[in-house]
């Protein structure tokens, strides 16, 4: 079935409290995307970010951002007082969010939550506290007791710990725990409100013919509770500190490669253990999403392995990954799970035949296929089993891209969409829109900020930087307008792609 759908992560929605949430106006973009005849809404990762505040950095690979909990709602649950309003700091209809400010303000507001929460709940709310946290269990203690952790060690990685603490001896967590229960209970607090919004939003999605679309990324963060709650599952030494990360070689745009940093996986260790932790976490993002992709596909099949300590990508070296022996496994316990395989650059014979013996979609971007005179990545090339973009998260707008071509390059692509010299720049970028929806790509998915025709000073990200407004762009409040939802709509319906019922 052909469908289509928006690029747009949660924090980048319009919200008076500095950073989007899960809270009315995600609901809004909801009624939005109906209107407009989309299929699907897709959002980056939801875990809570860490240096940098990128999605891919996380301290957990299962738990909720904090940061997306919508306080209003806490308000008409009587968790927050009306007087509490006074902390809507950043105005809102600032462009960029502030992460650092949003959640020292967050994390006093949510703690007060908690404390109302715990002195006033009636037994009905407490069991379903106390539900959710025993369901969740296998990794939520051990993210509550990390974050409480963290902040007691004043923010600092936890391989920098005390040794009792990094090493997790249980003389110590016990005391710990004793010590510290209500703080370790307010962590698990925060992600039992998170939990409970998001499953509202996406049931309300549901209803309405949106499905959700997330992200798993590969590797998990080196500060994270997945790693310092089980060191035996990645490349550690004896003291628990990598031996190898990930990052990618050198290449033509990165002379000295990408410097990622994350921690390896053992995949010997987890082919072992039959690769449980693996299923848990696919099982655990199906529930979570409608429709999951898999960041750095490539990498289950050989990964870029740099030694510990290198200030570049230079040195690496490529080892063998778990390729089918993972895939099989998840299918042999889950079945058959909606998943995206985010196949971008170089791609191996292996790497193909990988993703062919999996079945999963491919994805194409339209900004990579203008470099020569064809490209795989031009829709002529495309097969139906893929997904469609013009950038991701880590490109430039359409329009930011476009402008930045030189003559030759505007030539070509004008030239590729049928369009003369004459034609605007705007017009450019909704013939891009056009290109692929026309495509044969079963799914297409454009980004809000190429909806909205903007240049790159709305860029999500770019890649291998760290601050300059990464993840930080907001929508402007009054962005989603009847007309806009109008023409995507009717480019929906022109080129055969699914409209949600009732529009």
């Amino acid at each position: 079935m052909r469908t289509c759908g928006v690029l747009m992560h949660i924090t980048s929605l319009p919200s008076p409290y500095g950073v989007g949430t899960l809270g009315s106006e995600a609901y809004k973009f909801v009624d939005f995307l109906k209107k407009a005849g989309q299929t699907y809404w897709q959002i980056l990762p939801v875990g809570p970010t860490g240096f940098g505040d990128s999605p891919y950095q996380s301290y957990s690979a299962f738990a909720g951002n904090p940061m997306l909990i919508d306080i209003d709602e806490l308000i008409k649950a009587g968790l927050v007082s009306e007087d509490d309003k006074d902390l809507k700091i950043l105005a809102e209809k600032k462009e960029f969010a502030d992460f650092g400010q949003m959640f020292s303000f967050k994390r006093l507001i949510l703690a007060k939550a908690h404390a109302a929460f715990t002195a006033n709940a009636d037994s009905e709310q407490m069991y379903l506290f106390g539900k959710f946290c025993r369901k969740n269990a296998w990794w939520l203690d051990d993210y509550a007791m990390f974050m409480s952790m963290k902040y007691f060690f004043k923010q600092v990685m936890w391989t920098e710990w005390a040794d009792s603490y990094r090493l997790r001896d249980p003389q110590t967590l016990a005391k710990y725990a004793e010590e510290h229960g209500v703080d370790i209970d307010c962590w698990k607090f925060m992600q039992f409100l998170f939990f409970r919004q998001y499953k509202d939003l996406k049931k309300y999605a549901n209803k309405r013919g949106i499905s959700i679309y997330g992200d798993m990324p590969i590797y998990v963060s080196m500060d994270s509770s997945d790693i310092w709650a089980n060191p035996e599952m990645f490349m550690l030494d004896s003291d628990r500190k990598p031996t190898k990360v990930a990052g990618c070689p050198p290449d033509d745009f990165s002379p000295t490669g990408q410097l990622w940093g994350n921690p390896l996986y053992d995949w010997d260790y987890m082919d072992k253990n039959n690769y449980k932790w693996w299923i848990k976490r696919v099982q655990y993002s199906a529930k979570l999403f409608d429709l999951t992709r898999i960041d750095h596909f490539r990498g289950f099949e050989s990964f870029y392995a740099i030694p510990a300590g290198d200030k570049t990508a230079e040195h690496g070296e490529w080892l063998q990954g778990p390729s089918m022996k993972l895939f099989s496994a998840i299918k042999a316990d889950l079945g058959d799970v909606k998943l995206v395989a985010e196949d971008l650059g170089f791609l191996t014979d292996e790497v193909k035949a990988m993703l062919k013996a999996a079945g999963y979609p491919g994805m194409n971007v339209l900004e990579f296929g203008f470099g020569g005179e064809d490209s795989s990545y031009l829709p002529h090339n495309y097969v139906k089993n893929s997904v469609v973009y013009i950038g991701t998260h880590d490109n430039e707008t359409a329009l930011g891209w476009y402008l930045a071509q030189d003559k030759a390059g505007k030539k070509r692509i004008r030239k590729y969409l049928g369009l003369d010299k004459s034609a605007s720049d705007s017009k450019v970028v909704r013939e891009l829109i056009r290109c692929a929806y026309a495509s044969v790509s079963e799914n297409c998915v454009i980004q809000m900020q190429d909806w909205l025709c903007l240049d790159n000073s709305a860029r999500m990200n770019i890649p291998s930087t760290i601050g300059g407004g990464n993840w930080a762009w907001r929508m402007d409040k009054d962005a989603c307008t009847k007309e806009l939802a109008k023409a995507m709509k009717k480019m929906a319906k022109t080129y055969f792609r699914k409209v949600p019922k009732g529009e």
